[in-house]
């Protein structure tokens, strides 16, 4: 629980604070932008929330907080707002909550289907989710996009007796995977799931698009809401920067409405705005792959 002694200076006075331990995963600022702002080396409170809305949300980025960084002071709703993880998108796809230290704050979704649900890549193992997932059928596949999101996805697994995918460059971080992935051609994984190879990130990175509309892209892709753009991070490329940049050129030749990814904002655009986004990232990708690091 975030501590009142540790609470950061700049946080704007009132019930919500955020404290010391903050490891500026972004989450909170995701969930709750009116609330939350960056100061470039941690998240704090901007403004306290205004309406029930806005408050709703501050609680959904208190629970969602890896750390435990966010307190308040007040009226404590957060056992009411639990309830709304996981939290419904559109066309049985939800954002998990809870995102887990273990991948730093990184996020992570579930998709119900007829066929057996999906877990794409791991939260933090709760009790709360693990009922709630129960509840809604179990979970019959874990998608792992690559080694850094693996957080407690073992443990899952073992509870539910889920098949794990992760591509074989990633195994050494979920050695016990049930299915592994291998080299860079596409691979369809279940009907409706396509698993794409984005190597740049990792070396074994890959992104789930789900009926051509809802794109998984773990640290491959996300939405920039400074700029409203598509983007990319050349700073959090592990791997090699080149090839991430031929993998997104490869996966904009593909259609989707979603992207939802890993670590950043996610955005639900047209098919032809996000094909327009898609084209003029890869040029700016481009641009910077001929520019010093």
């Amino acid at each position: 629980m975030a501590n009142p002694k540790k609470r950061l200076p700049l946080n704007a006075d009132g019930d919500f604070f955020v404290d010391s331990t903050c490891i500026n995963c972004d989450a909170c600022r995701q969930l709750a932008p009116d609330t939350f702002a960056d100061s470039g080396e941690f998240s704090f409170v901007r403004a306290q929330p205004r309406n029930a809305t806005q408050r709703r949300e501050a609680f959904r980025a208190l629970l969602s907080c890896p750390t435990g960084s966010i307190g308040n002071l007040g009226h404590n709703e957060a056992s009411r707002v639990k309830e709304d993880f996981p939290l419904a998108l559109e066309d049985g796809v939800a954002y998990c909550g809870f995102n887990s230290p273990k991948s730093f704050g990184g996020n992570s979704y579930f998709i119900r289907h007829s066929e057996g649900n999906w877990l794409i890549d791991s939260p933090k193992y709760l009790p709360y989710l693990v009922g709630r997932f129960q509840e809604m059928g179990g979970i019959s596949y874990i998608f792992l996009t690559h080694r850094d999101d693996v957080a407690d996805a073992e443990r899952y697994a073992a509870t539910f007796g889920s098949l794990r995918i992760i591509h074989r460059a990633e195994l050494d971080s979920q050695p016990g995977a049930e299915i592994v992935l291998d080299g860079d051609e596409p691979s369809e994984v279940a009907p409706d799931f396509l698993a794409i190879p984005t190597p740049g990130h990792t070396r074994g990175h890959c992104v789930l698009l789900y009926r051509q509309r809802f794109l998984f892209t773990g640290d491959h892709l996300d939405w920039d809401r400074d700029t409203r753009r598509l983007s990319a991070s050349r700073d959090y490329c592990w791997y090699s920067w080149p090839k991430q940049v031929a993998s997104m050129a490869r996966l904009a030749d593909y259609s989707f409405e979603w992207v939802l990814p890993g670590h950043g904002q996610r955005v639900h655009l047209s098919y032809d705005d996000m094909k327009r986004q898609m084209a003029a990232l890869v040029e700016r990708m481009r641009a910077e792959e001929s520019s010093p690091a």
